[in-house]
């Protein structure tokens, strides 16, 4: 399985934004991984729905992996679709998710985005399990959600093992399975030998001296 690249832009410079998410972009980056926070579901705010609106002008050719870590992601589904989002990925946890996971996967895909699913390092990988077949990304979180720069928790091998076995049992090729947190050198072979074919990273992207060799290595995996 080929590995793509997820460029978080929350380590970029966001005075900024656009030319080095060019940068990214043309050092080999598959995408941009837009992190989305609301102060209530995480404890942080990020940017939201004019940023990205923004972003998509100065870049409509770039692919928009957008993560809602925030309360009540159906509300804002339109929004976020409409700015140039490609694929909403949404934490199973959120009030507003929890409760009808489905509906929530529906009402995005109803706006013309791909639908994903995420769950915090706490949350057991067996919750997630029931609803691999409705989506189209998992993604594991291999650090808290909120804050970008965190170390990798070492425990995100394994639940990454235990989501990709599944996946492969049921012959689901089309999900995409996704890590996000503490990804670089180091420990993107790790989610790579797991499993992982999306891999999300930030600080090891925006802060190398040599950025497309970063890139390039893991691509290579």
């Amino acid at each position: 399985m080929s590995i793509k690249l997820s460029a978080s832009v929350l380590s970029a410079d966001l005075a900024n934004l656009a030319t080095q998410c060019r940068t990214v972009l043309d050092a080999g980056a598959d995408m941009l991984h837009i992190d989305v926070m609301d102060g209530h579901f995480v404890p942080n705010i990020s940017y939201g729905v004019p940023v990205l609106q923004c972003l998509h002008r100065a870049l409509p050719d770039a692919y928009y992996d957008v993560h809602l870590m925030i309360d009540d992601p159906a509300a804002f589904a339109a929004a976020f679709a409409k700015a140039g989002a490609d694929l909403l990925t949404v934490h199973l946890e959120a009030p507003g998710v929890r409760d009808d996971v489905r509906a929530v996967v529906r009402a995005i895909r109803a706006q013309g985005c791909r639908a994903g699913l995420s769950i915090r390092p706490a949350t057991p990988v067996e919750e997630l399990l029931p609803y691999l077949e409705d989506i189209d990304l998992a993604l594991i979180m291999s650090v808290e959600p909120g804050f970008g720069g965190q170390a990798f928790l070492p425990e995100s091998v394994r639940r990454l093992a235990a989501v990709r076995a599944e996946l492969d049992r049921r012959g689901l090729d089309r999900v995409a399975l996704e890590v996000d947190g503490g990804v670089n050198r180091t420990t993107a072979p790790l989610c790579a030998q797991a499993g992982a074919t999306w891999l999300v990273a930030g600080s090891s992207l925006f802060n190398a001296p040599d950025m497309p060799a970063v890139i390039a290595d893991i691509h290579a995996l």
